[in-house]
């Protein structure tokens, strides 16, 4: 019994999830604390932590992110005779050389390309693409080859292969469930619910007050019930976020992901760290900001994490692109322009790298319905302090096609692989199956 009490403060003392936890903690939860110590007593090296160490930021743009009307080729014909009324005018593009620019509402990121923060990574792709959603996110999620199906997602062969022993928040995922980037053998991360739905257990009665929790993230950027955050959520496209496939067989670790929050686990600790610092850099309101604002938080705040993963969705823009599409951008421009000014506030900018990616491009046509159908090659940005700027690999030709849709030139995994080498100091080889070239991006 002492030596049980004895396991039971040791672990609730050094876990940052077991130190918010309440001494009435049921049994079954209670194993699961001593599984997870367990775990971190027997590894046999730590791991680098987000408090010290780099840390990288992911982002993905569910539903298809139209490339050509982010990064736009104004100067071929090809692309205003292939989109009569989508394609965008000389006065609406912010150009990065004499061929190509960023939509006109990327004004921030534009800001960053020209500080020097920001790379452009040109017609990513995979070989032979899938247009479904599902399935085209799970290859970018697992990077898998597209005639493969693999269970564990890149970030998890990651947690698996360098963070044995790691704190359970190495990796945070922002969302409704955890994506499949995070999945693992041994599974690791925690995922969270986005602010606007967020329901922590509170401390307090419910019935007294709104929980500190909840009243906590409606002061991130005021209330997000209110009608522009619906809006913001379900305008442009049916696709919010893809997660993934599901596991069914729960581990210890991720029976207390799953259950923690439900359990008689209070999230006190959680958001004392997000509190100790108040930024002055205003964000604007909307889900994508608010999830960014919270990681900025949790970054300025010391969490160990690794590896932040958050979505903007709305990108399936089958019909009336136009000014959905440009409402992205913006949200997805200031929300990003928050974040770095943020982040350059608390003195962590170099040492946090943001990745975006999507699970597809758009057709280079329009359709009749003035939108654009599921496509294939687009482009990734890479954002942050140490990310060197300029335009890598080569914009696709908007007339050599395949059945409509761009050629890739840059496998995705070059990226992916890129990141793990030389900013995760992972080996790559042994995480992506093989060896990818690299970008000069970081």
């Amino acid at each position: 019994m002492k030596q049980t009490l004895h396991t039971r403060r040791q672990f609730l003392r050094t876990s940052m999830l077991g130190a918010a936890a309440s001494w009435t903690l049921p049994v079954f939860l209670e194993k699961t604390f001593f599984a997870l110590d367990a775990m971190a007593a027997n590894a046999l090296t730590q791991t680098p932590t987000g408090k010290d160490d780099t840390i990288l930021v992911v982002l993905q743009m569910a539903g298809g992110n139209d490339g050509l009307n982010m990064v736009v080729p104004y100067a071929d014909d090809a692309y205003y005779r292939s989109r009569p009324t989508l394609g965008l005018p000389g006065d609406k593009i912010l150009k990065l050389n004499s061929y190509v620019g960023l939509n006109g509402k990327l004004t921030g990121l534009k800001a960053l390309f020209d500080e020097g923060h920001l790379s452009v990574v040109q017609g990513v792709g995979y070989p032979n693409p899938n247009r479904s959603h599902f399935r085209s996110t799970e290859i970018w999620q697992t990077a898998s080859d597209a005639d493969r199906n693999v269970s564990e997602g890149w970030l998890g062969r990651y947690f698996d292969n360098c963070c044995a022993g790691a704190d359970p928040l190495v990796g945070v995922a922002i969302g409704e469930e955890m994506p499949q980037a995070f999945t693992a053998k041994t599974p690791t991360g925690v995922t969270f619910s986005r602010p606007e739905q967020f329901r922590w257990t509170s401390s307090e009665k419910a019935e007294d007050r709104m929980s500190a929790e909840e009243f906590f993230f409606r002061q991130l950027n005021g209330s997000a019930d209110s009608e522009d955050a619906l809006l913001a959520g379900t305008e442009g496209g049916s696709i919010g976020a893809i997660s993934g496939e599901k596991k069914t067989d729960l581990s210890a670790v991720d029976f207390l992901q799953r259950t923690a929050l439900d359990a008689q686990l209070s999230s006190d600790k959680v958001l004392a760290i997000a509190r100790k610092y108040k930024s002055s850099v205003p964000y604007p309101q909307g889900p994508l900001a608010e999830s960014l604002s919270l990681i900025a938080r949790m970054i300025a705040g010391g969490l160990p994490t690794r590896v932040y993963y958050t979505s903007q969705g709305g990108f399936d823009t089958h019909a009336r692109q136009i000014h959905a599409h440009e409402r992205l951008l913006d949200e997805l421009n200031d929300a990003l322009s928050a974040f770095a000014n943020d982040l350059k506030q608390q003195g962590n900018f170099d040492r946090v790298l943001l990745i975006t990616f999507s699970e597809f491009g758009r057709r280079v046509a329009e359709n009749a319905n003035g939108g654009t159908d599921h496509g294939a090659a687009a482009p990734m940005f890479v954002l942050g302090g140490a990310a060197k700027p300029g335009l890598f690999g080569k914009y696709p030709s908007l007339t050599d096609l395949d059945y409509g849709d761009l050629k890739f030139n840059t496998d995705f995994r070059s990226v992916y692989g890129t990141v793990l080498d030389h900013w995760l100091h992972a080996p790559s080889q042994i995480i992506l199956g093989r060896k990818f070239p690299g970008l000069p991006v970081v």
